[in-house]
């Protein structure tokens, strides 16, 4: 498999479901379409923002088979979707993801030491299925917050760094120290490493991460994307757009992913705001903000972009 640049404003994919819960391909195709008209890098399918740990397997394939298929090589496509208990599981559920065809398959670092038992249990159970996948096959490393956050130690990274088959880590560290230290230490492998916080997002690419791969991908992935490429060039607007998007990703609390279904659902590119990860009114619990939080995302998104598009002029 040729290697694709696997860097840049990685997407963490929604999955839309109709007012029946099944999984919508009609909204996700125009999600996967706003997704890049809007300046992703690259895809992630099959990650937690998917609701990952409430699919079927069935489900996690042809997730990953559509997005793979509808982007046609606009821009590379990643996935994940291990869940499994047991590593013979999860060997089964990559080896039916990566036959969908993704440019790199993500392993979850937490189903790599299920039960927290440390470094060990880590590497035995990552060498298992180094020796099983294929070989030729580009891989990712993902610290998922579910069912527990399980942070690679530097001993770890170098060890999956120094394997030379891993080129994404999607890192969910949230200190801005520890990216730095992290970014140093793969230097000189393929391994990028990706931030997920949206709040230190621009300080992280400023101390060497790829770009970002948060939940803010699905309000204002066009923002973001300006800022990782333009942010030497116009460093005091990158700092003034860095403040807003980092107050605005506040708004995660109010029911994520409803609450990013909501904003997209407001622009016409998916149907419903039908979860499986959540299963209360996002409009009831959260009385006080919620919708007219967005609505003044949104009012601000444009504003910067506006100001962005003058700076072209």
């Amino acid at each position: 498999m040729t290697r694709k640049s696997i860097d840049g404003i990685v997407a963490v994919m929604l999955t839309p479901f109709d007012a029946k819960g099944a999984v919508d391909a009609a909204s996700l195709s125009r999600l996967v379409d706003w997704y890049i008209a809007n300046g992703v890098d690259v895809l992630f399918a099959v990650c937690q923002s998917s609701e990952v740990l409430h699919l079927s397997l069935e489900e996690r394939v042809a997730i990953s088979r559509f997005v793979v298929g509808h982007a046609a090589g606009r821009v590379p496509v990643i996935s994940s979707g291990h869940i499994g208990p047991t590593r013979e599981e999860q060997l089964a559920e990559l080896t039916a993801i990566a036959a969908t065809g993704p440019d790199a398959l993500v392993l979850i670092t937490n189903r790599l030491d299920p039960d927290n038992q440390g470094e060990a249990a880590f590497r035995e159970n990552l060498d298992w299925l180094l020796a099983r996948l294929p070989a030729d096959l580009p891989l990712g490393l993902y610290e998922c917050p579910a069912p527990y956050r399980r942070l690679l130690s530097e001993s770890e990274l170098a060890y999956c760094a120094g394997t030379g088959r891993f080129v994404i880590f999607k890192d969910v560290c949230c200190d801005l120290g520890r990216i730095e230290r992290r970014v140093r230490l793969v230097a000189g492998s393929p391994l990028a490493i990706v931030n997920a916080n949206g709040t230190i997002a621009l300080e992280a690419m400023k101390v060497g991460s790829k770009g970002y791969s948060g939940v803010f991908t699905n309000i204002h992935p066009d923002l973001y994307a300006w800022m990782y490429r333009s942010w030497r060039t116009y460093p005091a607007l990158a700092e003034e757009l860095s403040a807003f998007l980092a107050v605005a990703s506040v708004s995660e609390l109010m029911g994520y992913p409803a609450i990013a279904k909501l904003y997209l659902q407001k622009l016409g590119t998916i149907d419903t705001i039908k979860c499986r990860a959540i299963d209360y009114d996002i409009h009831e619990r959260f009385w006080w903000g919620g919708e007219p939080i967005l609505d003044k995302i949104a009012i601000a998104s444009e504003h910067y972009r506006k100001v962005i598009a003058s700076l072209e002029k």
